[in-house]
């Protein structure tokens, strides 16, 4: 059995991932502590849900090596999909199922008994708001509903790492509040990677944030520190400026 170098939970060695001529992650190395937090942040198209498909086994890298959980995704991509648990960027439910039926199914999927998937279907129904709407039909589902149970699904079999690819888009401020929550109360429970483009999100939950641009990372460190280093009052002013020039110039 392959074993990463440092046995951290998740490690990145240089990874490249090219699409024909396109570079969308460029030589990208990163480690992920047990139990961290982390927020991977870049503006679109800068490699954020490419790194994140190669991490759940989705694409293959170019270059380099990738561990997830002690595990080498390309040889063991059955033990990394064991350990993880993923709330994809596209809202991702049956319509013709209700709320507890996708989050169930997804029990299933994973090889859960009844009980456990029902107790942990109860559990985050409850946790994000949606115990009284559970047995309706999803596609009566707002879309902030849908994103609320898409989020769970990826959740209901309690992975020790989880990838949550902009997990409160579309979410009124009330509901993203309580997904805040949720994800804070999980802190040292589990791993987690969270995409954002809310500043503030990542502020609030992250112990520490990555930014990325074109493939390449151009910041790493908490959000304090990042704060400190640049001489601004928020991650959003750190992001700004990394990033910002370039932006206004696509404008």
């Amino acid at each position: 059995m392959t074993r990463s170098p440092s046995d951290k939970a998740i490690v990145l060695d240089k990874v490249t991932k090219r699409f024909g001529d396109l570079t969308a992650v460029d030589d990208l190395s990163l480690v992920v502590e047990e139990g961290e937090l982390f927020g991977l942040l870049g503006p679109n198209g800068a490699g954020k849900t490419t790194t994140i498909n190669m991490l759940c086994c989705l694409l293959e890298p170019t270059e380099g090596q990738l561990w997830v959980g002690g595990h080498d995704v390309q040889k063991e991509p059955m033990e990394v999909r064991k350990l993880i648990g993923v709330s994809p960027q596209e809202t991702a439910v049956f319509s013709y199922l209700t709320g507890r039926e996708n989050v169930e199914l997804f029990g299933a999927l994973h090889g859960m008994t009844k009980e456990e998937t029902k107790k942990s279907t109860e559990f985050l129904l409850g946790k994000v708001g949606l115990t009284s709407d559970a047995d309706r039909k999803a596609k009566q589902y707002s879309g902030g509903m849908k994103r609320r149970i898409s989020l769970i699904m990826g959740l209901v079999n309690d992975p020790a790492i989880a990838f949550l690819d902009e997990p409160s888009v579309a979410l009124d401020p009330q509901s993203r509040r309580a997904i805040w929550d949720f994800l804070k109360s999980q802190k040292k429970k589990k791993t987690m990677i969270l995409t954002t483009h809310y500043m503030e999100e990542a502020e609030y939950l992250c112990d520490r944030v990555g930014i990325i641009d074109n493939g390449k990372l151009i910041a790493l460190g908490s959000p304090e520190e990042l704060n400190k280093k640049h001489g601004v009052e928020n991650l959003e002013e750190v992001f700004l400026q990394l990033t910002g020039r370039k932006m206004r110039e696509a404008v």
